[in-house]
């Protein structure tokens, strides 16, 4: 699994602008089957990303083609978590 976190470099207009795109490409790669989960950083400064995955090339390289990525308005960290227990209520648990 991995980890990808976004964080913003532009101003809150130029996030704004690239949005809609950047949202499309989040449900892309869900029916996909390569995002698992994603959300907005409660501190307003980025957002975070769940992928799935083997191969961190491949999830880097993916990362690399969201619109906030390619219009130079987020950066983004891919980190690679072995996931050793997630509980069968994290949904809802995180969600709440």
């Amino acid at each position: 699994m991995f980890i990808c976190v976004l964080t913003y470099t532009a101003s809150p207009e130029d996030v704004a602008a690239l949005r809609p795109a950047h949202l499309d490409f989040l449900k892309e790669q869900h029916e996909a089957g390569h995002f698992i989960g994603w959300g907005r950083q409660a501190s307003g400064q980025g957002g975070v990303v769940f992928a799935k995955g083997d191969d961190r090339a491949v999830i880097e390289a993916l990362a690399a083609t969201d619109p906030y990525i390619k219009g130079k308005v987020a950066t983004v960290e891919v980190i690679e978590m072995n996931v050793a227990f997630l509980s069968p209520d994290f949904v809802s648990d995180v969600t709440a």
